[in-house]
This record gives structure tokens, sequence and C-alpha cells, in this order.
């Protein structure tokens, strides 16, 4: 679970900073900091090339928009990204059922000890979420465990999956990069109506196909990656690229 710190006083950020590393170092690996910033701008630039699970958003910003209306923009984009508030009012609270954000959790800045209790209360709250979103709907996320931490991609982001030159196991590529994960592409057959198996040795989106070149019998993905395609397949994918574009 990739985490955003957005926290404009100097101290609160390291503060959460610190927690939240010292957690994911000693109980769950799975959860990294991605950036920790006090500039809007810095995580809005950061979100054009990397995906945000959980958000701690300061709600006193001093910039251009508050944490409130940061909040609304990250839903609209992404409504299953966990939102947790940082404040120093607890009267705002109540502006979070108003916006309509759904946020995960609201934290008070209390002592420095308090609000790490309360900050690890939220991530670990937020993470059984992050666990359950991969679990529960399949049909629009695969999970996935990467050493020792636990993936969450969605199907939409994902060019391809084929097998590895490491026994038992895939090697899935995504537009967030690339994932060594132990499985079985026979164990995919059944991922979505999206994928289709070109390859004993791999399975590509048919949304992401530029190109079927018949002659080399390979396809074109859009990230620029070339697939093999068996020959007894290839009249079937070409049947199936049809179908999809209409």
């Amino acid at each position: 679970m990739r985490v955003a710190i957005l926290e404009d006083d100097l101290f609160h950020r390291e503060l959460l900073l610190k927690s939240i590393r010292n957690y994911a170092l000693f109980q769950e690996p799975s959860i990294e900091v991605s950036i920790c910033t006090g500039a809007l701008k810095d995580l809005i630039q950061h979100n054009e090339f990397s995906k945000i699970d959980c958000y701690l958003l300061d709600i006193e910003l001093n910039d251009q928009i508050d944490g409130m209306e940061l909040a609304q923009r990250i839903r609209h984009m992404d409504p299953f990204a966990h939102i947790i508030f940082i404040t120093n009012h607890a009267d705002r609270l109540p502006l979070t059922f108003t916006y309509k954000l759904a946020a995960l959790d609201f934290i008070i800045k209390k002592s420095p000890e308090q609000m790490a209790l309360d900050v690890i209360k939220a991530l670990q709250a937020a993470f059984e979420k992050h666990k359950q979103i991969g679990t529960v709907d399949t049909s629009k996320w695969l999970q996935i465990k990467v050493g020792e931490k636990i993936k969450n991609i969605r199907l939409q982001d994902i060019y391809y999956i084929e097998s590895s030159v490491h026994p038992h196991k895939l090697e899935l590529y995504e537009k967030n990069g690339r994932h060594v994960f132990y499985g079985k592409l026979k164990e995919l057959d059944t991922l979505s109506e999206y994928f289709f198996r070109c390859h004993k040795s791999c399975t590509i989106n048919l949304n992401h196909v530029v190109e079927i070149n018949l002659k080399k019998r390979c396809v074109i993905m859009s990230n620029g990656s070339v697939c093999p395609v068996a020959f007894r397949l290839i009249r079937e994918l070409q049947k199936a690229v049809k179908s999809l574009t209409g």
C-alpha cells in the first residue's frame, strides 16, 4: 500500500513519516511512503506517474486549496483511495460528511505520542481495506504477493503477464512497473474477458493490443512490448480483438 503524506507543518510531517516508516519496518512491509511533502504541487506532480493508495492530508493547508477540496479531487479520480485527515481543529469533522468524502479517519494534532498511536490505528484500518479490495472485487483488481508485500493491481493497468525464467514464477507488466510473483498462467485464465492467453507462456490484455503481426506471429502492446502468439491462436486472437473494438 503506497502512502502519500501532505502536511505543511515540518514537525508534524516528520512525526507522520517516522511513525509510518517504523510501523512498516517492524510490522507491515507492504506499506511504503511514496511521497512526503508540505507542498501541494509536489503531490500533484507525483501523482502524474505514481498511483497512491492512501492519503494523509492536512486540512489546513497553506495553499490555494485546503485538504477538503483536495480530497474531493482525489475522490473523483480514485473512488477507492483511503483518505485520512490531519487537523488542529476537531470541529472540522462534520465537514467530511458535508463534502461526502467517506474519509477513513480523522486525526487531531495532540501530543506527539498520542498522534503517533492514532496514525498507526488509522494506517492499520487502511491496510485491512486495501487487502480486501483485491480479494472482494476481483473483477477489477488482481492481488499478488511480491516477496513480503501485498499488491493490488488494477486489471485495466496490466499490459501482459508472462512466465518467468525463474521456476514457478510469473512476470507482470503494468503501468506502474514490473512485478515478479509466484503463480501459474493457468490460474489466470479466468481473470477477465479482456485477457487472452495468446501463447503457453503469455497472457495479454486485449485493451492494450496495438498491432497483430501475422508474419512474425506476435502482438505489439501499447507499452511497446512484443508478445509471442501461437500459430493456432492467431485467428482466435483476431476475432477477440475485433469483438472488443466493435
